[in-house]
């Protein structure tokens, strides 16, 4: 397996479950907002980084 997939995997998990215990006893709808939308971002970049590696896509 991949290193950075296994990594990646295991803090995104990490993530998940801190905040997903946070917002389970916080209900704020601000809150809710910006911890998916972050996670999008974590899963955004871990997916860019599996496909590229660390130096990104790069510009031509």
């Amino acid at each position: 397996m991949n290193f950075n997939f296994i990594t990646g995997l295991i803090g995104i998990l990490g993530y998940a479950g801190f905040f997903g215990f946070m917002l389970w006893w916080t209900k704020a709808i601000p809150l809710i907002v910006i911890v998916f939308g972050v996670g999008a971002l974590i899963v955004y970049d871990w997916v860019q980084t599996l496909r590229y590696g660390e130096s990104g896509a790069g510009r031509r």
